[in-house]
């Protein structure tokens, strides 16, 4: 039921107009220039973007898997423990992060379900 570092970036990458930006402590991933996730390889987690309701329902279901880290803009930000999480909700939630960010254009040039596809072939020819 973990998540490898390398699966989350592999979900990172499969995303359209991701940047990267590595400081001492973590990576950022941005998209036309905005944030939407953080990697910490310290303490294996991911920060991602979310909507304040989603961020608040993830932290009650699932305070071992999740939790809250700060709300801005009218968002809020959840800690993912990635190794209490499997690829498939992970991926969701990623995907989701980038599409409450990229704009329009690139959210509609690909849906989840090719991110998902993706994914699931990339698993089978393992």
């Amino acid at each position: 039921m973990a998540v490898h570092s390398d699966e989350f970036h592999r979900v990172v990458d499969r995303l359209t107009g991701v940047g990267r930006s590595e400081a001492s402590q973590w990576t950022s991933f941005t998209v036309q220039g905005k944030k939407f996730a953080y990697y910490w390889p310290r303490t294996n987690t991911v920060g991602l973007k979310q909507t304040i309701s989603e961020q608040l329902a993830l932290v009650a279901e699932r305070p071992d898997v999740f939790e809250e880290q700060f709300t801005s803009g009218g968002f809020g930000w959840v800690v993912v423990y990635l190794d209490h999480i499997e690829v498939d909700e992970l991926s969701e939630l990623v995907y989701e992060a980038w599409r409450l960010t990229a704009p329009e254009e690139l959210v509609d040039a690909l849906p989840f379900t090719a991110v998902a596809a993706k994914a699931r072939r990339k698993r089978a020819s393992r």
